[in-house]
């Protein structure tokens, strides 16, 4: 243990006199960007994730301990435990603490998704949680994932309990359900932003083509929307990241932030969870050196957030079935990858002017 532990803090602190810089955090903090990740409450008795997680990052998001199963255990309770645990780590380390998720189709309770309520029931239990806890977390979390994954891959509303199962009784409605739970949480917390979160339509496409539409539409009636998040989940090589700063630029161009919320390179790993060809954490290292790079382009683009920063505790591998892995900045010991290099250094050069 203590070899490995001296390894660590040798290449750390190479990394420091090449760079001039310790870590993440303080490089982000000169460029004027948050540098976020997701976190769970159990691995905040761990100590080299505790450590790791404080000096590196100035942002942090529960990953589970917000959402509605963590929350409501029953229609009548709620349980803030987990998720003030993380806000008390994020306010003993300076830290601002982003909310996800108030709505989206999966990780609900059971007692709501097969309670068989009508919509105008529905209604009144999405606002009242929205107010709940925003309330309960206002001058805490500075920035809520309000609606999450609420479009299909072709950009049409997603069916769902919230939108027509039974929904909130605007279905059909295309977009109105989500422009009503915006206007609540705007008046649940008048100074938190408010994002609308998706996956796979961070480039060009038909998503993020609906996904810019929306927003233009909500601009320009007054919807309080203050941001986009793109979660960035990669899994393949070929990234097209000037079709990502296209999107960043025109969405930018509409009023709103850009939070980059779910960052992670998966890679392809063996059965023991080996990679299948090593040169792929280079590869993977200018993935994540060109989203910082697009991201500092824009001063819309306020925040970089990874899905954990560790790969002990990435999501990555029970999802893909162990077929791929090494995900993340920091591999399952602690130790910087490549990839952690590479933020670094586009950290370190700080922002520039759009191409």
């Amino acid at each position: 243990m203590l070899k490995r532990f001296c390894w660590s803090c040798i290449l750390t602190l190479s990394f420091a006199s090449v760079c001039g810089a310790q870590t993440l955090r303080q490089e982000a903090d000169n460029a004027s960007l948050l540098v976020g990740t997701a976190v769970r409450p159990a691995q905040l008795s761990e100590t080299a994730y505790v450590s790791t997680l404080a000096r590196e990052f100035n942002m942090l998001e529960a990953e589970d301990a917000m959402k509605w199963w963590i929350l409501r255990p029953d229609a009548g309770t709620y349980d803030f435990r987990q998720g003030d645990e993380i806000v008390r780590f994020a306010q003993a380390h300076q830290m601002k603490v982003r909310g996800h998720c108030l709505v989206w189709a999966q990780y609900n309770p059971k007692w709501l998704t097969q309670a068989h309520f009508t919509d105008r029931q529905l209604a009144h239990l999405l606002h009242e949680h929205i107010t709940k806890v925003m309330k309960h977390y206002a001058g805490e979390v500075f920035a809520w994932d309000v609606v999450n994954e609420a479009l299909d891959e072709h950009g049409n509303v997603r069916d769902s309990l919230w939108y027509n199962r039974p929904g909130i009784g605007l279905q059909g409605e295309g977009t109105a359900y989500i422009e009503r739970v915006f206007r609540w949480a705007h008046r649940a917390d008048k100074h938190a932003l408010l994002f609308y979160n998706e996956a796979e339509g961070e480039g060009l496409g038909r998503k993020s083509d609906a996904v810019y539409a929306m927003v233009k539409d909500f601009k320009q009636r007054g919807v309080p929307i203050n941001g986009i998040g793109l979660q960035l989940h990669i899994s393949k090589p070929d990234v097209d990241i000037a079709a990502i700063a296209a999107n960043i630029a025109r969405l930018t161009a509409l009023g709103v932030q850009i939070h980059v919320t779910e960052l992670d390179v998966s890679l392809p790993v063996d059965s023991s969870g080996g990679l299948l060809h090593p040169d792929d954490v280079n590869r993977q290292a200018e993935i994540y050196r060109g989203i910082v790079q697009t991201c500092l382009q824009y001063p819309g683009c306020t925040a970089i957030q990874t899905w954990g920063f560790t790969d002990k505790y990435s999501w990555i591998g029970s999802f893909s079935r162990h077929t791929r892995g090494w995900a993340l900045p920091f591999d399952r010991n602690y130790d910087p990858k490549p990839a952690y290099r590479a933020v670094l250094d586009a950290l370190s050069a700080g922002r520039s002017v759009p191409r």
